[in-house]
């Protein structure tokens, strides 16, 4: 498990647009923030999706980049980006479990017409070092951090010098 301020796992993605989004290479103003998602099975995360994206502006106004993570395939990934209204949202796919793990993740299996394996939620908020800053993990589907409480975090965050917390 990865605390507050260790360096996080190295994580590199393909994305939808057929580029490759790698975290060492990012250098947001304040935060990366990357939200791993169950996948297109889940009407949750389609919901928490198109909410990041009618958010997405409030949290490039802040200085935070946004990327969106599932174990789905290519072909599941871009549907999902094609059937969803999360157009501005990097959206990336092809999550190995095992680094899924790495970051804390919980794992299911799947019922139903769920994939054979996939994450459950987490939400990790990374400085420009790639440390970790903030995370929240989940091991259901129900309960995530709504946006609201993250962007004004973070506005606290960025007003008060917060330090990160956790790490003990």
């Amino acid at each position: 498990m990865i605390k507050p301020r260790q360096k996080a796992p190295e994580l590199e993605i393909k994305l939808v647009n057929d580029t490759t989004w790698k975290l060492s290479d990012q250098s947001p103003e304040n935060f990366t923030m990357i939200l791993f998602y169950r996948g297109k099975h889940c009407p949750v995360c389609k919901s928490q999706l198109e909410e990041l994206q009618k958010k997405l502006d409030k949290f490039i106004q802040r200085g935070v980049s946004v990327i969106a993570i599932s174990t789905d395939t290519a072909e599941v990934a871009k549907a999902t980006y094609d059937e969803w209204e999360i157009s501005d949202i990097p959206l990336g796919y092809g999550l190995p479990i095992e680094e899924a793990r790495e970051w804390g993740l919980f794992i299911s299996e799947g019922i139903k017409n769920e994939p054979k394996h996939f994450t459950e939620p987490g939400l990790f908020l990374l400085t420009s070092e790639q440390t970790v800053y903030w995370e929240s993990i989940q091991s259901m589907p129900f309960g995530r951090p709504g946006f609201n409480d993250v962007l004004g975090g973070i506005d606290y965050i960025l007003k008060a010098d917060y330090p990160a917390r956790g790490e003990a």
